[in-house]
């Protein structure tokens, strides 16, 4: 599969996913490495797959034996989002053809170029016809038809829970198997005894990094009460040396949001916030030096209340709201205070309470004195209306697998249920 030829064209694919969707370029190029390494993770997990086969099953009765297949689940609908277009992609496109199912592939409209270019080098490398298609075109005319399709096996999507509940409800008509990656509103948890410049630049890279556009994005910041004026004023000071520029500037690290669209609902949360009570601490509207575009200055919102919709509702753009804490139970109710559950961070020099709090957190993905790193290795996936499946480590590969039991009958003995005839 592509790794090499991903490897040999990155410089022009992390341009490409650059200009189509405003991510820094050094973030674009990142994601292509990790695109490379994720098609070789499955590729070895392929080959692994073969060994694992017709492994025998402990039974209880020594006259049967049993063993389990696994097979592919048939043809699937991949649908992905605008935010990592390719990388998103590819979490999905590498399990599915690992495990031997053909799919179709049905990008986000506003992000498809490295989608397309994808094709392109299945075809370069010999990927037969019809084993991955790519599906351009607005969710309501290509990626609604394959949750309803009779003939597509099983849908993966990545997006909104709105989305989600839509595709479950199309493919509930025809009990087709879906695997959902919804929305989030993760908390980031910071106790007292942390180095607060360590601990900013996390909670700083956890909410604004990809612009912010970031389901696991950390944008609930629950700090505690005795550190919290000290903490706010490093993150602001770390704001402060950001670069906001042009995606293809050498070091920018934030870029526009992704559409006009997008621009006007992330401006609209921020202004419902201040409506509401909040209070806008930093950031908030567009970089002075920055007259085009669809850019949004990180920002930070105090003085929020668990009622108002900042806290509540997924804002995907780069702004943290925040509140304070006092003792550790406080902090971790308020950080499951949501109805999402795909993250969560703690960061703290208590190893013990991290530890504590990793097991209380309501959520998919727990971070320790960090926010954000993701392995192909490991599994990634949410709780509650963040959806229910996962993907990447082993647990993707299943994801396009179906499993066969096959027992057989060892025994020369008649099994002796019925009389036999010859005895009557």
């Amino acid at each position: 599969m592509p790794p090499k030829q991903i490897v040999e064209r990155k410089s022009e694919l992390a341009k490409l996913e650059a200009l189509d969707c405003g991510k820094p370029l050094d973030e674009a190029a990142w994601d292509m490495d990790d695109v490379a390494g994720c098609f070789e993770y499955y590729a070895d997990l392929a080959e692994a797959l073969d060994k694992k086969q017709k492994i025998p099953i402990s039974l209880p009765m020594d006259t049967f034996k049993c063993h389990a297949l696994k097979e592919p689940i048939g043809v699937v609908g991949l649908i992905t989002p605008w935010n990592y277009p390719l990388l998103m992609a590819v979490w999905k496109v590498a399990p599915a053809l690992a495990a031997g199912c053909t799919a179709i592939l049905k990008p986000s409209e506003l992000a498809s170029v490295t989608c397309l270019e994808l094709a392109d080098i299945c075809k370069e490398v010999g990927l037969p016809p019809g084993v991955l298609n790519i599906l351009t075109g607005l969710g309501s005319e290509a990626g609604a038809p394959l949750a309803s399709h009779p003939l597509i096996d099983k849908i993966a999507f990545t997006g909104s829970t709105e989305t989600g509940r839509k595709i479950m409800t199309a493919a509930a008509q025809v009990v087709k198997p879906v695997s959902l990656e919804l929305g989030g509103k993760s908390p980031i948890i910071v106790f007292e005894d942390v180095d607060l410049d360590k601990a900013a630049e996390w909670t700083n890279f956890g909410c604004f990094w990809t612009n912010g556009q970031i389901c696991s994005a950390t944008s609930r910041l629950l700090v505690h009460e005795s550190i919290s004026v000290e903490f706010l004023d490093k993150l602001v000071a770390w704001i402060k040396g950001m670069k906001i520029s042009d995606p293809l500037e050498e070091g920018c690290r934030l870029g526009p949001v992704v559409s006009e669209g997008q621009y006007n609902k992330i401006k609209k949360f921020i202004s419902t916030a201040e409506t509401e009570g909040a209070r806008v601490l930093c950031g908030g509207g567009r970089p002075e030096h920055l007259k085009k575009g669809f850019f949004i200055e990180p920002t930070i919102i105090t003085n929020v209340d668990t009622s108002m919709q900042i806290w509540r509702e997924e804002v995907f753009g780069p702004v943290l709201c925040v509140k304070t804490f006092r003792t550790e139970d406080e902090a971790v109710e308020l950080a499951n205070d949501t109805q999402y559950g795909l993250a969560a961070a703690v960061i703290s020099n208590d190893r013990e309470r991290c530890n504590r709090i990793a097991e209380e957190f309501q959520a998919g993905i727990v971070w320790v004195n960090c926010s954000q790193p993701c392995f192909c290795q490991a599994p990634w996936g949410g709780t509650k209306r963040s959806g229910f499946g996962r993907e990447l480590g082993e647990w993707g590969l299943d994801n396009y697998l179906s499993v066969k039991q096959v027992t057989e009958y060892i025994s020369n003995e008649p099994w002796g249920w019925y009389t036999s005839p010859s005895k009557l």
